[in-house]
């Protein structure tokens, strides 16, 4: 769990540095997304990514979820 615990962190950092936001402005935009429970879930396949795949992953999630929610 610790794995994933840290992954989760990485994945804040490496979204606040290349989206260029603070760690506040990152962890409401997780929040309301859900994009903690959307990297639980995806750990395996995310966590062989690098940080700017990382990044456009999470960016192309609230992009769709926006999309869909009109």
């Amino acid at each position: 769990m610790d794995d994933k615990i840290d992954f989760i962190a990485y994945c804040i950092e490496e979204y606040k540095e290349n989206e260029k936001l603070t760690g506040k402005e990152v962890i409401d935009l997780f929040n309301r997304y859900d994009i903690i429970s959307y990297i639980k879930q995806t750990y395996d396949a995310l966590h062989v990514m690098g940080g700017l795949a990382i990044t456009n992953d999470i960016k192309s999630l609230i992009a769709g979820v926006r999309t869909h929610r009109g």
